[in-house]
């Protein structure tokens, strides 16, 4: 989608890079664990850019048995059409068969992945700080999908805009625009409202994420995606908060941003400001349903808990992908099959994906907390790398 979030994916950023651009390791995080794997033969496994793979085995997976796949199996089949429709011969002969499989069944579901995939341990690339083989662990944020009410005109409480592209645009999309500082001044945007909602804040956090949900008063639900933006650089709005010794690193999450701002109204401009760079939406589409996600940027819509945005130099587009994280508000561990339907610039490397938690506050509220410590197999075809 940020990350893809859908936000990250096409606005180029993550809940991380949202609240604390450029801010060290999380108090989750573990010194590296580098675990001995058997040795194969160098034509085994597949080097990627910012990832290794090692051979591995399904036994190795922690919580693979008690993982329920009902989810999962609809996740499989919307990547699935990702690799029909751009013709991923390697991948297509595991979605024929998989349409024999009832997906109610959960052994038949454990079992067509294990008779169609091999499991393969991605590690961190080999870099100065590493050794050969490279980090077993990584950094694991999550995303999600803002529902806000409001209204197609300005009316009552509804008094914060989201904007569609300005049409002239279209013909440089990479051209360099004003900031947000300078496009909210100047009044070149007037006319381009496609919503108006109540909290300019959580607009800006829907520009973050790159796409949401606008719930009309007709109860109708209008769902916005990312249409551009002024392809100015982004700034943390939680690194900005302490750098003006507004906020301390603990406090600066979504949650504590928009606290912030309700309590100091009167700069809450200038906090937005700071920011400049500036998204663009279009309408996706109309309906009344909260239920269907985002659209990922393999083109499916992603699945709460079980899509994933990666970086593609580490693990291929739509694949199935083993995580074993934590949940960060329980610390419970979070071990499932998940789909690599999503990416953006902000992640970067092998162990390294973004977890979309779903639509709405309790989404959010999880997404914004987390920063934790993770592992991931690629699940990829026996036919791919015999």
């Amino acid at each position: 989608m940020k990350t893809i979030c859908k936000a990250m994916v096409l606005s180029g950023v993550t809940w991380l890079s949202i609240l604390l651009s450029g801010c060290g390791s999380s108090s989750h995080r573990q010194d590296p664990v580098i675990e001995p794997v058997a040795s194969v033969p160098s034509d085994q496994f597949k080097q990627y850019t910012a990832a290794h793979y090692f051979l591995s085995s399904w036994k190795n997976l922690p919580n693979w048995e008690n993982d329920d796949l009902d989810d999962a199996w609809h996740a499989w089949q919307r990547s699935c059409q990702y690799f029909n429709q751009s013709n991923q011969k390697e991948w297509q002969q595991a979605c024929k068969d998989s349409q024999k499989i009832n997906f109610g069944e959960k052994k038949a579901i454990k079992d067509f992945f294990e008779k169609y995939f091999q499991v393969w341990e991605i590690r961190q690339a080999k870099d100065q700080n590493q050794s050969a083989k490279g980090s077993n662990q990584g950094l694991i944020t999550g995303y999600y999908e803002p529902v806000l009410k409001g209204s197609l005109t300005r009316q009552g409480v509804y008094q914060a805009p989201l904007y569609k592209l300005p049409p002239s645009w279209y013909a440089s999309p990479s051209k360099l625009r004003p900031t947000r500082a300078e496009l909210m001044q100047s009044g070149a945007l007037k006319g381009l409202e496609i919503a108006w909602v109540e909290d300019p804040v959580a607009a800006a956090f829907m520009q973050i994420q790159g796409s949401g949900k606008i719930v009309l008063e007709n109860k109708k639900i209008l769902r916005l995606g990312f249409s551009g933006s002024n392809n100015q650089p982004y700034a943390s709005l939680g690194q900005w908060l302490i750098s003006q010794n507004q906020l301390t690193y603990a406090q600066a999450s979504m949650q504590g941003i928009s606290e912030w701002a309700k309590k100091n109204p009167s700069r809450e401009k200038e906090m937005l400001n700071a920011n400049p760079r500036f998204v663009f939406f279009k309408i996706i589409e109309s309906s009344t349903s909260l239920v269907e996600g985002p659209i990922g940027s393999i083109g499916v819509p992603l699945t709460a808990g079980r899509s994933i945005a990666v970086d593609w130099q580490s693990i291929p587009r739509g694949a199935p992908v083993f995580l074993s994280s934590t949940d960060p508000q329980t610390t419970k561990p979070l071990q499932r099959l998940v789909f690599a339907q999503d990416t953006g610039s902000a992640i970067i490397g092998g162990v390294r994906a973004d977890y979309f938690w779903g639509s709405g506050d309790s989404a959010g509220n999880s997404a914004g907390k987390m920063k934790q410590v993770g592992r991931m197999w690629a699940i990829l075809p026996k036919s791919m790398y015999p």
